[in-house]
């Protein structure tokens, strides 16, 4: 804890974990709104973001 003015005391700073993995890289691409219109169905069915999905497919390009 940090001593302030007053003799009183900060509790340090609360919040969010920080990530052991953290996805720090942006990358934009453009699609055509009949892949994007999969690619939401895809996400729908499967309960996930575009962007794990996005992740899961360059994960199974790098399988090969």
């Amino acid at each position: 804890m940090e001593l302030i003015k007053g003799g009183d005391y900060l509790s340090p700073r609360t919040g969010r974990p920080k990530a052991i993995n953290p996805k720090s890289v942006d990358i934009k691409v453009r699609i055509d709104e009949q892949l994007n219109n999969k690619l939401l169905n895809y996400c729908y069915v499967n309960n996930i973001t575009r962007a794990e999905a996005i992740r899961q497919g360059i994960n199974k390009l790098l399988e090969k």
